[in-house]
C-alpha cells in the first residue's frame, strides 16, 4: 500500500512492525497521505470485520470457480481426429 502511494515501503514496514510490537499497536496502520505510520483509531479509519470476511469469501469462490472450470476442460474427452487430407475423398488407400 505504501509503494502504491509513492512512499518507501521498507521504511514504513519497519515503522509499522515497531508499532505493532507495542501493546497498543493493534490500531496502527499506514497513513498514505502523510507517508507515515499512524493510529488509525484516532484518525477514524476503521474497516469492519464483515468487509474482510466478505472479501475472503468472494476470493475463495472465484478461485473455486476457476478450478472447477479447469477440471471440466481437463476432463473433456478429445475428439478423434480425421483421417487426414485426401484419405477417404476419392483417393485410394495403400
Amino acid at each position: 500500500m505504501a509503494e502504491n502511494a509513492g512512499h518507501d515501503p521498507l521504511d514504513i514496514i519497519v515503522q509499522l512492525r515497531e508499532k505493532h510490537a507495542k501493546p497498543d499497536g493493534v490500531w496502527y496502520g499506514i497513513d498514505v497521505f502523510e507517508g507515515k505510520v499512524s493510529n488509525m483509531l484516532e484518525l477514524g479509519i476503521l474497516e469492519p470485520l464483515r468487509v474482510k470476511k466478505q472479501a475472503i469469501r468472494s476470493a475463495s469462490e472465484a478461485a473455486q470457480m476457476i478450478l472447477r472450470i479447469d477440471d471440466i476442460i481437463a476432463a473433456k474427452p478429445t475428439e478423434p481426429k480425421g483421417k487426414g487430407p485426401g484419405v477417404g475423398e476419392g483417393m485410394p488407400e495403400y
